[in-house]
């Protein structure tokens, strides 16, 4: 789950880029103070699943740092304006995609072992007999290996890819492995199997 912003800080920045009373150094060092806070409390998601709106804000806190520095402290401040309510919604996006990424796992988990599951156990029954059926040659069969022991390998990778939270990696992986396993499966002559439903 991603951390909430303080709420707090939130009103408190807004309050601080409504506030016109002209000491305008104060108020942009609040500001900025104010937003780096929320920048550091808006949790890791917001990178790895909202980078696009999550850039500009970094670029704006670092822009009005800049801005601060050089004695502009309107600037400052101008730079800082909705800056809460974007991490808001950065966070809301990153939450959203994040969700969408797992539910996209499990289905790829609940439909992907059994396929190779239905190729391990055909191609253990071809490499049993001492005479393959009609349309199937050795070579198939050892291609099918092959394709198995690839598959199983990659299928291990996605699932480590995806306990170490790395959703987008892990499902790019796994829908690798789906797409091979399709291939052999219908090489072999195979249907793919009912999924069960996902935990």
């Amino acid at each position: 789950m991603l951390r909430k912003t303080s709420r707090f800080a939130l009103v408190i920045l807004a309050c601080g880029l409504a506030v016109g009373c002209g000491k305008y150094k104060r108020l942009a060092d609040t500001a900025i103070k104010t937003a780096d806070k929320a920048v550091d409390s808006a949790g890791d998601d917001v990178v790895k699943y909202a980078n696009d709106q999550w850039q500009p804000i970094i670029h704006a806190v670092s822009s009005a740092k800049e801005s601060y520095a050089k004695g502009d402290y309107k600037g400052a401040i101008a730079s800082l304006q909705d800056i809460g309510p974007k991490i808001q919604a950065a966070q809301a996006a990153a939450s959203a995609k994040k969700t969408e990424l797992q539910n996209a796992w499990s289905t790829l988990s609940a439909g992907v072992p059994p396929m190779i599951d239905a190729i391990k156990s055909k191609v253990d029954s071809l490499s049993a007999m001492k005479k393959l059926p009609k349309g199937v040659d050795k070579a198939q069969v050892d291609s099918a290996k092959s394709g198995l022991a690839a598959a199983t390998s990659d299928w291990s990778s996605a699932e480590e890819l995806f306990k170490a939270g790395k959703l987008t990696d892990a499902i790019a992986k796994a829908n690798g492995v789906k797409e091979q396993a399709s291939q052999i499966m219908q090489t072999l002559g195979l249907t793919a199997p009912a999924a069960p439903a996902a935990k």
